[in-house]
């Protein structure tokens, strides 16, 4: 793919003025970059000044710089804004301050910290912005939407109001590099653009949710994000994707007021099946409370990630194997960090041979992230028996009233606390 040198008029008065980086394979050690990405910078210039909207990683600096100075001169800069701090948007900030010290640069509240903290050793003045501020280029106003936690907490949306462009930072972005830079022009770039919905943007979707509140009733033009292509084609088609995808789907099924219980497991002899089975029995007896099972038997994680996300409570069964438990549950825990579980009602249950550690283990992960644990898990040494299999009922039972509000209060005696402590 040839580089281009020269910076791109994307809209009269505006410029794309950032950096390819078309054979980078990883961001963030966790992204896959089959396609590189490119590190989008924009130069908007107004009557009473010029504007730079974010900058390039610092690698990339000698790119940057060449595309800026094509299109303005330092002195003619009056405005700096960073809609977003993570490196790879203000690897060039400190040494474009240095070349134009006369502008202003414009950081979202939560960013002050991040800043100090980015660029040390610099004393950099700096002007908070919200949604409501503007700053006057003349011909050109640039309107400030604060859009906290997309993906970082500073993270912030800017609009030039009388074009209606908007330059949405990290939002509807993707890393896919294509020197083209017009969604009309590169190649098909939906798996990147859904890709990165997926895994930077999906565990904040009720920040997606209220930014989008901000975003819809605005007649979009052109947006340009941070990372790949600028969409100039249909724009509000990708604001559209962004609903879908932010939206829940299951209570077009099961209702707002009712509640969804998921249970998981894996057996290594049917004895954790079959506690599984009891669970989900005792759930069931409470009405409102949707209740479904799932043998991780039958494979990958994947599948069940959309499940999780929208469900109140998840109760995982596991064996004890060799004192801990199955590399399955292991694998369904671990891709819960793309999805927002904070709050979500947990629990174990398992059948062990030896020791039965795997309880206590998945319950500590549950904690780790952020669930809610009320009630302790059920461990039944090989086949359970008739009384264990009540404590299953009796387990999911009180899930189910735990999500209905209906959780039958007990006393508990010392001797039981100290009983529970030492297992």
């Amino acid at each position: 793919m040839k580089k281009s040198p020269d910076a791109v008029e994307i809209a009269p008065g505006t410029h794309w003025i950032g950096a390819l980086d078309p054979d980078l394979r990883a961001f963030d050690i966790i992204l896959k970059t089959a396609n590189g990405t490119t590190y989008n910078s924009y130069c908007v210039r107004g009557n009473k000044g010029v504007a730079i909207i974010d900058t390039v990683k610092e690698s990339h600096t000698d790119e940057f710089f060449t595309r800026l100075e094509q299109v303005t001169r330092y002195d003619e800069i009056t405005t700096i804004v960073l809609n977003h701090l993570e490196p790879d948007h203000s690897g060039a900030l400190p040494e474009l301050m240095r070349r134009a010290p006369q502008a202003k640069l414009y950081i979202s509240t939560k960013a002050q910290l991040m800043l100090k903290a980015l660029v040390k050793n610099i004393g950099l003045d700096f002007n908070i912005v919200k949604t409501g501020d503007t700053v006057d280029l003349g011909d050109r106003t640039l309107h400030f939407l604060s859009t906290p936690f997309l993906h970082w907490p500073d993270t912030q949306c800017t609009l030039i109001g009388e074009q209606n462009i908007l330059f949405s930072g990290d939002v509807f972005g993707c890393h896919f590099c294509d020197a083209r830079l017009f969604n009309d022009q590169v190649g098909d770039f939906r798996f990147s653009f859904e890709y990165y919905y997926a895994h930077i943007m999906r565990p904040f979707r009720e920040h997606v949710l209220d930014a989008l509140e901000l975003i819809e009733p605005i007649p979009l033009t052109l947006i340009a994000p941070a990372h790949g292509p600028i969409l100039r084609e249909a724009p509000r088609s990708y604001v559209q994707r962004y609903r879908q995808l932010a939206s829940p789907l299951l209570h077009n099924e099961v209702g707002a007021s009712n509640k969804s219980l998921l249970v998981f497991y894996i057996s290594s002899y049917g004895n954790t099946a079959l506690m599984a089975q009891a669970v989900v029995a005792g759930a069931e007896t409470v009405p409102g409370v949707r209740v479904s099972s799932y043998d991780l038997q039958a494979g990958g994680d994947l599948p069940f990630v959309d499940l999780i996300e929208e469900a109140d409570c998840l109760a995982f069964g596991s064996p004890t194997i060799n004192g801990d438990a199955v590399k399955p549950i292991w694998d369904l825990l671990s891709s819960l960090v793309s999805i927002k579980v904070c709050d979500k009602l947990g629990a174990a249950f398992g059948s062990y041979g030896w020791s039965g550690e795997a309880i206590n283990m998945i319950e500590d992960r549950l904690r780790g992230l952020k669930f809610r644990v009320p009630i302790k898990g059920v461990r039944a040494r090989l086949i359970p028996t008739e009384e264990e299999l009540e404590r299953c009922r009796d387990l999911g039972k009180q899930l189910s009233q735990h999500l209905t509000g209906k959780v039958e209060h007990r006393v508990i005696s010392m001797s039981e606390l100290l009983t529970s402590s030492h297992v």
